[in-house]
């Protein structure tokens, strides 16, 4: 197995070929990894029987959800004559990795995209299953999706190449290698997570039903021989529960048994919390309108999942009247003395 160091060197020299050579680089890396014959990027072409339905169902839920989180645009008086907007607005263009026939991860990105009224969605997902992905994008109304996998699609999306323009964020979850180029190309792009191998932590009470605390562990490992799962007993001392589970400040949380169940309120480190029996995480994954692109490695102790606000940002603007520079004057020219900037102290008085 590469170390993390090795992949890191191994993964950055992709994203610098292609980063210099474009197509033909993300052509060759392609056929590399994927087995691919193309000389250059091809577009995903619709393939195969989808479950409509579900997608339609799926789609709608997280559609929902997800307008209901639109921020505010906020305009306050803050003093007289100074008057400051905070104003939201989407993004210009964002890149969707989607792994390999995961065509909820899919819906996961792109209808929140949607929702925010973001102008360009691209889509990169692995040759093989392509078709099935390309075909749910279709239906949900988004166009541009390329046969293209793993560090070479991430590099595509982040500094273009003569047949993908570049985008402004990139989102969406996938394997160690994918997770590790997009924190690479962060430093140039934005992104929204390390979204890398899946996590569950179960918290079951002491005589729970195995066959249910069974069933979560197989569900997230079903992911990847990456994937990590553990499970925390909890008997009477929730206090040693609790630090337990935010100890692993783990993607995904399952709360079952009446004591676990109590807890919810409490855990601030989860990508997102399922409680009860009737709330397995697949529910999440697939249906409740959620969104599973959630933070893993122990990013959970800092960062939430991705929600409508990923897709937007801010814009403030400042207007100042001439009775309100008046009032700020003192306060500019006091600061800007005090850190020895002349130009900035001058312009408090026009």
């Amino acid at each position: 197995m590469s170390s993390p160091d090795s992949l890191r060197v191994s993964i950055a020299a992709i994203i610098e070929d292609v980063r210099q050579r474009g197509d033909v680089a993300v052509a060759e890396w392609s056929k590399k990894f994927d087995g691919t014959t193309s000389d250059w990027p091809e577009r995903a072409q619709p393939y195969g029987d989808i479950p409509v339905a579900a997608i339609l169902a799926a789609a709608e839920n997280v559609r929902t959800w997800h307008a209901a989180q639109r921020p505010a645009d906020i305009t306050l008086e803050v003093t007289p004559g100074v008057t400051l907007e905070r104003r939201w607005t989407p993004l210009r263009s964002v890149g969707i990795y989607v792994p390999k026939n995961l065509v909820s991860s899919l819906i996961m990105g792109g209808v929140p995209a949607q929702v925010a009224g973001v102008e360009r969605i691209v889509v990169c997902t692995p040759p093989s299953g392509a078709g099935a992905v390309a075909a749910a994008a279709l239906l949900l109304g988004i166009d541009e999706v390329w046969a293209i996998g793993g560090a070479q699609a991430i590099a595509a999306m982040a500094y273009g190449t003569e047949s993908i323009a570049p985008v402004d964020k990139i989102l969406g979850p996938g394997s160690a290698a994918v997770n590790t180029a997009k924190l690479l190309v962060s430093q140039d792009v934005a992104i929204d997570l390390p979204a890398g191998p899946s996590e569950i932590v179960v918290a079951a009470d002491e005589g729970y039903d195995e066959r249910i605390v069974q069933q979560e562990l197989a569900a997230q490992m079903e992911h990847g021989p990456d994937s990590r799962s553990f499970v925390v007993r909890v008997g009477n001392d929730l206090e040693a529960a609790l630090a337990q589970i935010e100890e692993y400040a783990a993607e995904h949380v399952a709360l079952l048994g009446e004591r676990a169940e109590s807890l919810a309120p409490r855990i601030r480190n989860a990508g997102a919390v399922f409680v009860g029996p009737y709330a397995p995480v697949p529910a999440g994954d697939y249906a409740t309108g959620g969104n599973h692109i959630l933070p893993t490695g122990g990013w959970s102790r800092s960062t939430g999942g991705v929600g409508l606000e990923a897709f937007m940002k801010t814009v403030t603007v400042q207007r100042v009247t001439q009775e309100g520079l008046e009032r700020l004057a003192p306060t500019i020219e006091a600061l800007a003395e005090l850190e020895g900037m002349a130009a900035h102290k001058a312009t408090a008085r026009r």
